[in-house]
């Protein structure tokens, strides 16, 4: 004989709750925007003072392609649209990352600075190389 099937009533209504999205509930003060500015691309991204990613955007999400990707002016417009959200959430600092020798990186910067958060410092984080690795043998002939 087969067992009759329980209804547990106390996991059903846990289950149909809605669940709060957290990122209407965040609100950020402060926070840090990373530029990465490359030759053929501009990325920007702005995170908290933890590190973690609120938003972000880059030339190629805006709509640009190919060479024109890397120009100042997809930098400027993808620097507005990052930051746009949360100035309007109310962001009022930031410290700015800079990384990378594209034409893009002083015109992102220049956007920041016309947005109206204060900047309490701009680092340049670009990698340099220090001579590195050993390279490889010269091939026999």
């Amino acid at each position: 004989m087969a067992k009759p099937i329980r209804k547990n009533y106390s996991y059903s209504l846990r289950r149909n709750r809605r669940i709060r999205l957290r990122k209407n509930i965040r609100k950020i003060v402060k926070g840090i925007i990373h530029v990465q500015a490359s030759f053929s691309n501009t990325i920007v991204t702005i995170t908290d003072l933890g590190g973690r990613v609120v938003t972000g955007a880059s030339a190629g999400a805006c709509g640009f392609k190919a060479r024109r990707k890397g120009t100042p002016f997809a930098a400027q417009t993808t620097t507005e649209e990052a930051i746009k959200p949360l100035v309007d959430k109310g962001m009022k600092r930031a410290s700015v990352l800079l990384k990378g020798m594209g034409p893009g990186r002083d015109a992102a910067l220049r956007v920041i600075f016309q947005s109206g958060v204060r900047l309490s410092s701009v680092r340049d984080i670009t990698p340099a190389p220090h001579n590195g690795c050993r390279p490889p043998k010269k091939r026999r002939t």
